[in-house]
């Protein structure tokens, strides 16, 4: 991946699944939602693996183990091992362990992934701000979270025992669509204490370091649903990036994206692992071409004419605007012309 500011999707002569050695698969929104399997995503995981190429699951839901992970992606037909699974347990738990003592206490606020994750470590779990612990760490704990948990985080933060974070999403995609995430909690912890959390999810570099270290991966593709976390990941990780329009990014947000928020490759669905990606050729003053569409940044606008398949029209509308963006978002209003596009 080039260090120069992305001004469009690149293309690819050859399948994802053939460039890469190992897609860095999110979870949530990329792979299922609410708990169903998203569509296309199981046939075209099980197409991939068979080719040859190593599947890994990297989420920042630091809720469930990777045995829980596994056990629920066999239900929906996707084979995996444990050995699959990344999680932002797993990353606070290593970044912890490099600055506390060897069985140190540890006050967790959040779920069994946190707690399995840090006994991995040598870490003793407890519960209590009382128990004399040497880290507070804070990761998603499900709708059931208790609110006295945070109430525990403050009285030790207070103390001055040093804060870790899971991850800091503030949203996550569900069944009934979006709901709040770890990062919504570890406000409030924020709010009450004055303090800032060590975090060590995606997309910080402790959580690619987690997965790069669990896979040894040499040419990875990140694929994943949220520009700022997985994409933003991906390009601090100094790695290709896939986004996926089954999630939380919307037409919108993508083309305002600023340039750690843009993907190399931009798909519908899991099934854009499994081919080659489309060039988008062009300028800014003869516009940008893909498919049978040619994009435009126009005085306040941005503008479309052609017709052909709606992802090359987004392709092409994606390097007039990040073009016209620069170094920063671009601002220019999409809405018409993502209307011809049904997106």
């Amino acid at each position: 991946m080039s260090g120069s500011v992305r001004t469009r999707p690149e293309g690819s002569e050859r399948g994802l699944n053939e460039a890469y050695d190992t897609a860095l698969l999110d979870l949530d929104g990329v792979v299922y939602a609410g708990g169903d399997a998203i569509a296309h995503a199981v046939e075209s995981l099980a197409t991939a693996r068979e080719g040859g190429m190593h599947l890994a699951y990297v989420t920042n839901n630091a809720f469930r183990t990777p045995d829980a992970v596994v056990e629920h992606l066999s239900e929906l037909g996707v084979p995996a091992d444990a050995s699959d699974v990344i999680t932002s347990a797993q990353a606070v738990a290593r970044l912890i362990s490099e600055q506390v003592p060897e069985g140190a206490r540890v006050l967790v606020i959040g779920g069994e992934g946190l707690t399995v994750a840090l006994r991995e470590r040598g870490l003793e779990p407890v519960e209590s701000a009382d128990d004399d612990p040497a880290a507070v760490v804070q990761g998603y704990g499900g709708p059931e979270l208790a609110w006295g948990r945070f109430a525990e985080a403050c009285y030790a933060i207070a103390r001055g025992v040093p804060w870790f974070a899971s991850n800091t999403d503030l949203t996550i995609p569900s069944g009934r669509g979006i709901a709040p995430g770890n990062g919504a909690a570890v406000e409030v912890v924020r709010i009450a204490t004055g303090a800032e959390p060590q975090v060590a999810g995606k997309p910080l570099p402790p959580m690619h370091r987690e997965t790069i270290l669990r896979t040894g991966a040499k040419r990875p593709l990140v694929v994943g649903d949220r520009l700022d976390t997985d994409i933003e990941g991906a390009a601090n990780g100094e790695v290709d990036s896939l986004l996926v329009l089954t999630g939380v990014t919307d037409g919108p947000q993508l083309l305002a994206a600023p340039p750690q928020h843009r993907p190399t490759y931009v798909d519908a669905d899991l099934r854009g692992l499994l081919t080659g990606q489309p060039e988008v050729t062009g300028d800014a003053e003869s516009g940008f071409r893909c498919g049978g569409w040619t994009a435009k940044a126009g005085g306040e606008r941005l503008e479309l004419e052609g017709d052909g398949e709606a992802l090359d029209g987004l392709r092409a509308l994606c390097a007039a605007a990040w073009t016209a963006g620069g170094d920063s978002g671009c601002e220019l209003d999409g809405g018409k012309a993502l209307a011809r596009l049904g997106l």
